[in-house]
């Protein structure tokens, strides 16, 4: 059995699979070099990580058998060519909500303490600048309170914040009034039609005066202009990016210049425990297909 690991970044994973793959069954890495379509045509299990996966890539797989996700969102996996085939797709939801809201914790206190700026006052050899923040007694805002949410709204407390949270059912006036309470925002909801650029112009304009923002769900969530503007009207106090509009971002953009901004490489689900915790799902998976048993966390 061949597996074929597509994620643009992410590698240490491939060798931590590899190590406890049954006998006879391979895993390697996509080499961007050659197109995707190309590369699938001997392999039986797909793990899409971050690529784009397509009809055609589906269509030019004859010995594909799963279509198994190493993280939660599957929103760049187009399902029509694998469900017509009664090909499964599966995600791995859960596995690394500890890692991905330990880095939100890590941005907000980074943030805090304007660690961009302190980088520059310890290479000038400065003392006690920036002036930063204290988290306890503010008000952590939580947009999405699934694993990863509800695992940064526990943290928040410890630390003495008051956490507040914006339901999938919020109105344009809880909205606002969400905005408005909060002095920090982390970003922990899905990537769907509902919630792309719903951080938009009209939320910067709600939010608190210096409130920090933290995102580690997906770039698109936040609209890139509308943070820009945000930005250059000094209406944010910083910026905690561990997800991008485009991926590998481009580190020569002007955005993560900005001594207000604070950017991750997308590493916020990535810890030797969320990836032992992955790689325990995918041979599990590998044996149910085998077996010919249900598979877990299928969605398609």
């Amino acid at each position: 059995m061949r597996l074929l690991f597509c994620g643009s970044g992410w590698l240490p994973f491939i060798d931590i699979l590899a190590a406890r793959l049954p006998p006879g069954a391979t895993v390697g890495g996509w080499d961007r070099r050659t197109p995707l379509t190309a590369a699938v045509a001997d392999i039986d299990v797909l793990l899409p990580s971050d690529a784009l996966i397509t009809p055609e890539v589906v269509e030019a797989a004859p010995r594909l058998r799963l279509i198994q996700q190493t993280a939660a969102g599957t929103e760049r996996i187009d399902r029509t060519v694998a469900v017509a085939r009664g090909i499964p797709i599966c995600n791995a939801p859960g596995m690394n909500h500890v890692a991905a809201a330990e880095t939100a914790l890590y941005l907000l206190l980074a943030l805090a303490h304007r660690a961009p700026l302190a980088a520059r006052s310890f290479a000038q050899r400065e003392l006690g600048v920036p002036l930063g923040i204290e988290l306890c007694g503010r008000t952590l805002g939580v947009i999405g309170m699934g694993r990863v949410g509800s695992a940064v709204a526990e943290r928040a407390r410890a630390l003495g914040m008051t956490v507040i949270a914006l339901g999938r059912a919020a109105t344009a006036d809880d909205r606002a009034a969400f905005f408005a309470a909060a002095d920090a925002i982390s970003i922990h909801c899905p990537l769907t039609a509902e919630t792309r650029g719903m951080i938009d112009a009209a939320a910067f304009a709600a939010m608190r005066p210096g409130a920090l923002l933290v995102n580690v769900a997906r770039g698109a969530v936040i609209e890139r202009s509308a943070l820009l503007a945000a930005l250059a009207g000094d209406r944010l106090g910083g910026v905690g990016l561990d997800v991008h509009w485009e991926e590998p971002p481009d580190p020569s953009d002007p955005l993560y210049a900005d001594p207000r901004v604070v950017a991750l490489p997308h590493l916020g689900g990535s810890s030797v425990e969320a990836f032992a915790r992955i790689r325990d799902l995918v041979l599990d998976n590998l044996d149910r297909l085998v077996r010919g048993e249900p598979l877990r966390h299928r969605i398609a």
